[in-house]
């Protein structure tokens, strides 16, 4: 069975296309060091199961999109109607990573990926998280089903 290979290399490509992600890993991400500076932006990638139907197998993925937060002393967005930016980037890092996990959905339900047979079968969900991690890491993980062929059956 190679779609399980396929499917990681497709996603796996689709993150590296994108301006936004410096490094993507696999897998636990307690494993991931994420104290080196040099990785972000980050996407990691973690298979949390896989469900068989018929003719189908449906992988739940779970992706995390995360970036360092900079603070600076000055606030940068000194202005009255942008005051609730502060100090820091964190906008423009939850900005950037929702764009990435949006671009990658988006392949899947309707562009390259969704050529390929990589089908979203129900609503993705991300979720924002802040200080999840160390290093002020701030982005989105996205929770989603994709659905394959089985081609490993053969029905005689």
């Amino acid at each position: 069975m190679r779609e399980f290979y396929d499917l990681i290399d497709a996603i796996y490509e689709e993150l590296n296309s994108n301006d936004f992600v410096n490094t993507i890993t696999f897998g636990n991400i307690m494993d991931v060091d994420l104290s080196k500076q040099t990785i972000f932006p980050l996407a990691h990638l973690n298979v949390q199961d896989a469900t068989f139907d018929e003719h189908t197998v449906t992988f739940t993925m779970q992706i995390v999109c995360m970036d360092i937060v900079d603070e600076n002393k000055e606030d940068k967005y000194d202005s009255a109607s942008i005051i609730h930016r502060g100090l820091d980037n964190k906008h423009d890092v939850l900005n950037t990573q929702l764009s990435v996990i949006n671009k990658l959905q988006s392949q899947l339900r309707r562009g390259s990926l969704n050529d390929d047979n990589y089908i979203i079968t129900s609503a993705p969900t991300a979720t924002m998280f802040e200080d999840r991690f160390e290093n002020l890491l701030t982005g989105w993980s996205l929770t989603i089903n994709i659905e394959i062929p089985n081609n490993q059956i053969s029905v005689c």
